[in-house]
């Protein structure tokens, strides 16, 4: 058994490398998966207009002159 990659032959390497690739695809489409249940009109952005200014106050606390 190969402890360390410097020391590791080519099938190691090739191990490795196509168990970075079948993670990555595994990850891939579990995204793509996730993603396509999405209702995208129930996600379009509402455009809200300004109305007028408003101030908001509040007299709740005591006055101290």
């Amino acid at each position: 058994m190969n402890h360390s990659l410097h020391s590791a032959d080519r099938s190691t390497h090739l191990k490795i490398v196509i168990v970075a690739i079948v993670a990555g695809i595994a990850v891939t489409a579990f995204g793509i998966a996730a993603r396509t249940n999405v209702d995208y009109d129930q996600t379009a952005a509402h455009v809200v207009k300004a109305g007028k200014p408003v101030a908001v106050t509040s007299s709740n606390g005591s006055m101290v002159r």
